[in-house]
């Protein structure tokens, strides 16, 4: 009986030393150079955008979702307006006559509330394709329509959404009181299968304040106007101490409605280009690509420069180069040539 143990424990164990080879010879097999093994591809991390590509501000990054650019109201019964105060960078335009729109660039942050939304004209829509970002208005010309449906830029307009994503307030009256919430802009941003991450590379270039020296006169105090219309004049007021223009426009501190925080930003660009008017409405052609003329203020201080286009951004240039902007919000007004800086835009120490 004994013996049978024994002979039956011996079997076990050649058995044990049998299957151990065998897998010592597979695994050897699988990991020979001419059938090496095939490490897993290390993850590639995504590049984390840490600078804000249109204020140079580093403090509340990652600057990774899509731009957003809104068509806001400026005339007198729209103000004050809301939202403005998140920009960063502010498009003042002309939209018919002398009365001027804006377009609010957002991307480094986001309001809670935008508006009053006004309608499109196509050179809004050609800079909100430029700027890669997702586009708010509420109505649209004739020529702005036929780019937002030929789909050239992602968008969501009032005129379908009217009382569903855009809501009217209740203390102003139409075309005035048309809001949209940015909680709504990212469900418009899913309903349309926009993309909701930032693509792009914006070609401004930055420095902190009071360190341009290529800056000229002081000019801590300035005036823009089109056509003469003091219900759209701009004014700014450079504060030492701050290191910012506060803005009024028609005599009025321009303010947010929700919070009456008043607009303050590091610069202010001017730039000069042709205009022509198309029709009886006084609707506006623009040259948004030739370049030309420009002003720059930053620093309490005017810099004479040029602009020109880079795939559709306009950019300030100094002697071949981007010229730098403070760190910070800038507004930029787009003027008629015709009379032009030397008219339209006014500045002392």
């Amino acid at each position: 009986m004994k013996k049978w143990l024994i002979l039956l424990a011996l079997l076990l164990v050649a058995a044990v030393l049998v299957f151990w080879l065998i897998g010592r010879e597979q695994a050897g097999e699988q990991e020979t150079p001419e059938n090496p093994a095939i490490p897993e591809a290390p993850e590639v991390p995504e590049e984390v955008l840490t600078t804000a590509p249109f204020t140079g501000m580093q403090e509340d990054g990652p600057y990774d979702r899509r731009a957003v650019m809104a068509v806001i109201n400026n005339h007198p019964a729209a103000r004050p307006q809301t939202g403005l105060i998140e920009a960063d960078m502010v498009f003042e335009l002309i939209a018919e006559y002398n009365i001027t729109r804006f377009l609010a660039l957002y991307q480094s942050e986001f309001p809670v509330n935008i508006g009053p939304v006004r309608s499109a004209r196509d050179y809004f829509v050609e800079l909100a394709d430029a700027y890669d970002a997702f586009f708010i208005a509420h109505g649209y010309s004739p020529e702005a329509k036929q780019l937002l449906d030929s789909g050239v830029v992602d968008h969501i307009n009032g005129m379908q959404y009217d009382g569903t994503l855009f809501k009217r307030s209740l203390d102003r009256v139409a075309p005035h009181n048309s809001y949209i919430t940015y909680e709504n802009v990212e469900l418009a941003m899913e309903m349309t299968g926009a993309s909701s991450n930032y693509r792009m590379k914006a070609p401004y270039t930055f420095s902190a304040p009071g360190s341009n020296d290529k800056l000229g006169e002081q000019a801590a105090s300035i005036e823009v106007t089109y056509g003469g219309d003091p219900l759209f004049a701009s004014a700014y007021t450079y504060d030492a101490e701050s290191q910012l223009y506060s803005r009024s426009s028609g005599g009025t501190a321009t303010a947010d409605k929700e919070t009456s925080q008043r607009i303050e930003v590091a610069n202010v660009l001017v730039i000069e280009t042709a205009h022509e008017t198309i029709d009886a409405k006084g609707r506006q052609e623009i040259d948004l690509t030739s370049g030309g003329r420009a002003l720059l203020f930053r620093d309490g201080r005017v810099q004479e420069i040029m602009w020109r286009e880079e795939g559709g951004m306009l950019v300030p240039v100094a002697v071949n180069e981007i010229a730098d902007l403070t760190q910070g919000k800038t507004w930029v007004h787009i003027i008629p040539d015709s009379p032009g800086i030397g008219q339209a835009v006014q500045y002392s120490p």
